[in-house]
């Protein structure tokens, strides 16, 4: 096949240019021509086929819709942030920082499915295939009959994906595919667009389930360009610490399940494990209630989850210190104003230190309460009552707003033996409702309401 002509285009006029230069020709901005192939001439040319076949124009309530059909991977963790399994023609994406799992938990993914007789392939293209299968030994896959390709080359791995025509292959990575038709090195942003458009259309034709990796940034985000992730159906991110023994897989898109849903896996020797109660995770064992400790139940797609916020009150001199792990730096500093305003709760001289237990990334506005809570109970030294959870959004004027579904909240925190709640009034049992066994529960409207509730508990 010809190589076709490569032209660059500027990504804020839209002019182009036979050649790559600093500053485009026509509006002098600099750094924005793109590498782009130009289109030949006739239909066997267009690269820039749809992905869905031409229909009619007709209308929505017309058109016959059925459930999506799911193939369970065997790994429960992984079938839950996938929103029930893996999908016939579905894309997706998973990044995630170098040596954090990604390719340990597909290859397993992938025997479980060949052991169930699913035809899989997996293309990898950072590592040979007798290193694929000294890392399949290790994790104790005997005898594993997965098919593996080494290749980086677009065509070629089209071709076999048409050959062997796999329910599930994983591409490892896509960074590492390039095609013939642009000349710009594997990796860059116009071979990864590229090569991810092809992958997807032809996932979309033949219905093969395409998993590709991506490799991210030092910010955490997946590397290339952000028109990949509108590209495919499902990105997943791995989220952890590599010195730790647990990973969590989120689900930021999903067209076929929720998104923010997570599955929590421990790293072990023979691969990566599910984790069936993730609370535990995250739920520090003290021997007796210390200060700065407050638990909460955050919501993490459809998973109510227990986890405890640690905060450090200390002395800090003029310039006072506000650190965050886990939690939002600029809203700690909301959250201390409120705290002084309308609980009359001071830490403007006081360094002011807040942490989730266990590397969970809380977004959700919900942990305010307890965040709160737990720097008033390290600046009075005193520790808050055994069996003791609170969660609730708190607003600038020191309400305690509800947070969504609180009944199940309440219902997790019970199932595992606290007893003592404070929550917003919103989201307490209604009268006449089933109480929830176990479990007291103190609905307050303000935040000078939950403060003197502790007191009187304490």
């Amino acid at each position: 096949m010809a190589k076709e002509k490569t032209v660059y285009t500027c990504s804020e006029c839209g002019g182009s240019s036979p050649r790559w230069l600093g500053k485009c020709p026509h509006c002098e901005a600099w750094n924005t021509l793109i590498e782009s192939v130009a289109e030949g001439a006739g239909p066997a040319k267009n690269r820039f086929a749809s992905l869905a076949k031409t229909a009619a124009v007709v209308a929505l309530a017309d058109i016959e819709a059925s459930e999506v059909e799911r193939t369970a991977t065997g790994i429960a963790e992984l079938d839950r942030v996938l929103g029930g399994g893996i999908v016939e023609g579905g894309v997706v994406l998973i990044g995630g920082d170098p040596g954090i799992g990604k390719s340990t938990l597909l290859l397993q993914a992938l025997d479980g499915l060949q052991r169930l007789n699913v035809p899989t392939l997996y293309v990898t293209g950072e590592e040979s295939g007798a290193q694929v299968a000294l890392r399949s030994r290790r994790l104790g896959l005997d005898n594993s009959r997965v098919q593996v390709l080494a290749e980086i080359q677009l065509d070629k791995i089209l071709a076999t994906l048409a050959a062997t025509r796999p329910a599930v292959a994983v591409i490892d990575s896509i960074q590492t595919v390039y095609s013939e038709q642009l000349t710009s090195a594997p990796g860059s942003v116009a071979q990864v667009r590229e090569c991810a458009a092809h992958l997807t259309r032809a996932a979309k034709a033949s219905g093969t389930c395409v998993i590709l990796v991506g490799h991210v940034t030092k910010e955490g985000t997946l590397a290339g360009p952000r028109v990949l992730e509108h590209m495919v159906d499902t990105v997943l991110y791995f989220e952890g610490d590599t010195h730790s023994s647990f990973r969590l897989v989120r689900a930021i898109k999903n067209r076929f399940g929720a998104v923010n849903e997570i599955g929590v896996f421990a790293m072990t020797e023979k691969g990566l494990k599910g984790v069936s109660n993730p609370s535990a995770i995250f739920l520090s064992q003290h021997a007796e209630p210390v200060p700065g400790s407050c638990v909460m139940v955050t919501l993490e797609g459809t998973r109510p989850m227990l986890v405890e916020i640690q905060a450090l009150v200390d002395s800090g001199g003029p310039s006072p210190r506000r650190l965050s792990v886990g939690l939002d730096r600029d809203r700690l500093a909301m959250l201390l104003a409120v705290l002084h305003r309308h609980a009359g709760v001071a830490c403007m001289d006081q360094d002011v230190f807040v942490n989730a237990v266990g590397g969970v990334r809380i977004s959700e506005p919900a942990a305010d309460l307890a965040v709160m809570l737990a720097i008033t109970s390290s600046l009075r030294g005193k520790p808050l009552p055994k069996g003791f959870i609170a969660f609730g959004e708190v607003g600038l004027a020191g309400e305690v707003r509800p947070a969504p579904r609180g009944q199940e909240r309440l219902r997790e925190a019970a199932k595992l033996g606290f007893s003592v709640a404070i929550v917003p009034k919103a989201n307490a049992p209604k009268k006449g409702s089933r109480e929830i066994e176990g479990l007291s529960i103190h609905a307050v409207d303000r935040i000078d309401e939950a403060m003197e509730i502790v007191r009187g508990l304490g």
